[in-house]
């Protein structure tokens, strides 16, 4: 039997995006059911194991006022919880993990629990209501618009029918698109589609950015925690990318400013100039503390090494995606094995044996993360695609920053692109800060469905920026209160964007809620 639930706002997808989207109605007023695959909301701060890459400006401006809240509520966390020392307590800009990626590296189980606090207030009240375990499976439609989605728990036992004014597409995969026979994107664009000097001559909806499952590890330096070698790891340590002379598991990876050059690599911090990668995604530093509370330091294996390209999750059969998936699980347990066993240390030797999975930190068994990282999505075809035009500092040269009437939001990022699974290609194109135009989150046929994550009217190349955690936030929360907007005033979000006046007033709205909409003038100069 099938249950049937009815909210203003039925959010897919309880990751970051939808997890903003659904605190952004709620305190607008809207009922919302969120449903969530995992038992984890939060996508890549949480399930994911996703630090936040975030830009340089983003202690003072360029987010939400409800990022920078979650920001600040993480480190009142730690400076609530754990005994940090009198430097740490008293740091504004606390980094709980010390990582060179993150102004604020955390723990996914912090973030879990100050998201979960965050939405306390709605779902207590019963305004929200977080359905977990839960994935989309069918789609009603009547003409233009979404009728009801059908979801199932993991465990196939209980469905619901969802019924609401507007659904939001949440998902890491944008699974409801086709579900709703909306119209969708999926991989490289063509150049004559797009006019992008970076794009394929040809489409290639296969050609997706490489997926990563993240791990979480420990060192102790005098431990041996050597786990049995992985059933794939042989070939894992003889295949070699093609734009590598070096098998994937060696420390030389793509030079992020030139991707056609290699860069070496390391384990840890030393003198002798080498980029450590420990450090780099670190979310536990116990030299931050008074008193000793683990055996060492813990971070997160989201590396070159185990970046997955041989092959998409989305657009195959699903006996296809499941081989994939494990592939990328195989490929991390992998890299685990080759820094126990075989990775060269700077004074000679291999191996470090003491490193060791913490599934702990991760809500897991394994010591990987409940999902994988799935950095490309099916993206909307939209009333307006951004494309590399938009962002890219060569590009745009002297204009400087694009700025759009219909802004909802803001973001930097370089265009960012890991090896794609068809020609392993990859970009670190040098960024203008940008703006998220509404147009963008308007699709160019479907009334009632929006999207709220990483998959809005964009290219493949700007997907690269548009992913970060700060602007998957963004986005989710200016299409939860896009979908408020339209439910208070009666009309679909396609008429708010072409009206001046409900325009000026759905974009006045954002602003009381926190939502930056512009850049400042001299950004640029900061």
């Amino acid at each position: 039997m099938i249950q049937e639930l009815v909210a203003d706002v039925i959010i897919i997808g309880g990751g970051l995006g939808g997890t903003s989207a659904a605190l952004a109605a709620a305190k607008a007023g809207m009922k919302v059911i969120v449903t969530e695959e995992t038992d984890w909301i939060g996508g890549q701060l949480t399930s994911q194991a996703v630090p936040p890459d975030e830009h340089r400006w983003i202690e003072s401006f360029g987010c939400t006022a409800s990022y920078r809240e979650f920001r600040n509520r993480v480190r009142d966390y730690y400076k609530r919880n754990y005994p940090l020392n009198e430097q740490a307590l008293n740091d504004p800009e606390l980094n709980p993990g010390n990582a060179w990626v993150s102004r604020v590296a955390h723990e996914p189980k912090v973030a879990l629990q100050v998201l979960e606090d965050m939405l306390a207030p709605y779902v207590n009240t019963r305004r929200i209501q977080v359905l977990l375990n839960t994935r989309p499976v069918h789609c009603e439609t009547a003409g233009d618009q979404v009728a009801s989605v059908t979801v199932e728990k993991t465990d196939g036992q209980t469905s619901y029918k969802l019924r609401g004014a507007y659904f939001l597409d949440a998902t890491e995969t944008g699974e409801l698109l086709p579900l709703a026979g909306a119209e969708y994107v999926s991989g490289a664009e063509a150049r004559s589609e797009t006019n992008e000097p970076h794009a394929l001559e040809q489409a290639d909806p296969l050609d997706m950015q490489s997926i990563t499952h993240v791990a979480a590890v420990e060192y102790i330096p005098d431990g041996n925690f050597t786990m049995p070698k992985p059933d794939s790891y042989d070939f894992w340590h003889e295949y070699k990318p093609s734009f590598s002379t070096y098998p994937i598991l060696s420390w030389y990876a793509n030079e992020a400013e030139d991707t056609s050059k290699l860069r070496r690599f390391t384990m840890f911090p030393n003198d002798q100039g080498i980029m450590s990668l420990w450090d780099y995604r670190r979310i536990v530093d116990p030299s931050l503390w008074r008193v000793p509370l683990s055996d060492g330091e813990v971070t997160l294996l989201n590396w070159p090494m185990n970046d997955y390209y041989l092959g998409p999750v989305i657009g195959v059969t699903e006996q296809e995606r499941k081989r994939h998936l494990e592939a990328a699980r195989g490929l991390t347990l992998s890299l685990v094995y080759w820094l126990q066993t075989e990775a060269p240390r700077l004074d000679g030797g291999y191996g470090y044996p003491g490193i060791r999975l913490r599934g702990d930190v991760l809500g897991t068994e394994d010591g990987l993360a409940k999902s994988p990282y799935i950095r490309e999505s099916r993206r909307i075809r939209a009333q307006y695609t951004i494309t590399e035009h938009d962002v890219s500092q060569e590009l745009r040269g002297a204009n400087g920053i694009k700025r759009y009437e219909d802004s909802v939001g803001v973001g930097s990022y370089y265009l960012d692109l890991h090896p794609t699974t068809v020609n392993q290609r990859a970009f670190f194109i040098p960024n203008y800060p940008y703006e998220i135009p509404l147009g963008s989150l308007i699709p160019v046929r479907m009334t009632n469905l929006l999207p709220a994550c990483k998959n809005i009217g964009m290219t493949q190349i700007a997907n690269g920026c548009y992913r970060l955690h700060p602007t998957e936030w963004n986005i989710g929360e200016s299409a939860g209160l896009l979908a408020a907007y339209a439910v208070m005033h009666g009309l679909p979000p396609r008429d708010v964007r072409a009206s001046a006046a409900h325009l000026c007033d759905y974009q006045a709205m954002l602003e009381r809620y926190g939502v930056q909409l512009h850049w400042p003038e001299g950004t640029l100069e900061m």
